[in-house]
């Protein structure tokens, strides 16, 4: 009988996509990060979330940089072509990442703009490290205090159920790497919006997160997020944390959701604003899922230049 060989993973380097973007690879908190960067101007951070990587902001970073900002993506740690250590894996040590990636950018604060996984890390460095963050913008994320009061609604626990089995070891990484299983396109048709998913452009990017996250140590990293989050709950550091972002945020604060978000309902992110001090403003894209950045990405593009020009 004969035996097909396995497929070799992707190297990090794969991930290094051309484009009208240059990349490099900066130190911050002890771990290398790599970027894609565009333009010159005040600094815009964009941080992405789960299972993509930098180059979830492909739309933003042209049209940032056209409209006069200096525009990075970091794959953030544990993603991309960024270090993968062992370790390191939650909140309060990602935030120390991004407000170090602002230091090495050259730069004393920066508009800090995240999705996903990237707008709880958005969220925690404008609570932690208030004079790194200039100006605020959360996509599909309530803030970490309203999302953890937000899984008391019975809708918000069923919403999360499928990220619920990133909890086991091992197996969830096997089916993220493995070539004959396809969670990744599962995971983003399930929290898409109706319209996109039936595109070209969404094709390509279940391409490109598939390949992304069989990098090696790729999807160990991106499981360990979820882990911290869920079993610091009852912990002391995870106890610390939650009282630590009752701080009230000072940075001007802009929060866009999708209409049809299916995984942070619209209902759950309502109510961030009450950790908010500073100027609040908030907008519901309609038709939209999860994926703001790729589902509407000139909406956003246009909120976020706008938000960061005042």
């Amino acid at each position: 009988m004969t035996t097909v060989p396995e497929e070799e993973p992707p190297d990090a380097t794969s991930v290094l996509l051309p484009g009208p973007w240059t990349h490099r690879d900066l130190s911050a908190n002890g771990v290398r990060l790599h970027v894609a960067e565009a333009g010159q101007g005040p600094l815009v951070l964009l941080l992405h979330g789960f299972p993509q990587f930098w180059w979830a902001w492909r739309s933003q970073l042209t049209a940032l940089a056209e409209a006069g900002f200096h525009a990075v993506a970091p794959d953030l740690r544990g993603f991309g072509a960024s270090d993968k250590p062992p370790r390191g894996y939650d909140l309060p040590t990602l935030s120390s990442d991004v407000a170090a990636l602002v230091r090495a950018l050259g730069e004393r604060d920066a508009v800090v703009v995240g999705h996903d996984w990237g707008g709880l890390l958005a969220w925690t460095m404008a609570a932690l490290h208030p004079r790194s963050v200039r100006r605020l913008v959360v996509l599909s994320m309530a803030h970490p205090r309203r999302l953890r009061a937000g899984l008391a609604d019975r809708r918000q626990r069923r919403a999360v159920r499928y990220a619920l089995g990133f909890q086991l070891p091992r197996l969830p990484e096997r089916r993220l790497t493995r070539p004959d299983d396809d969670p990744i396109a599962e995971l983003m048709q399930r929290w898409s919006g109706p319209s996109w998913v039936h595109t070209h452009d969404f094709a390509e990017a279940v391409e490109r997160y598939r390949s992304a996250s069989r990098i090696p140590q790729a999807a160990y990293g991106a499981m360990e997020y979820y882990r911290w989050a869920a079993r610091s709950q009852l912990r002391p550091d995870g106890l610390r944390y939650a009282r630590r972002m009752a701080a009230p945020i000072t940075a001007p604060t802009l929060q866009l959701h999708g209409e049809l978000d299916p995984y942070v309902l619209p209902a759950t992110a309502r109510g961030s604003d009450r950790y908010v001090a500073g100027a609040y403003e908030s907008c519901l894209l309609p038709g939209a899922g999860h994926f703001l950045p790729e589902e509407a990405p000139a909406d956003v593009s246009r909120a976020i230049a706008d938000w960061a020009a005042r």
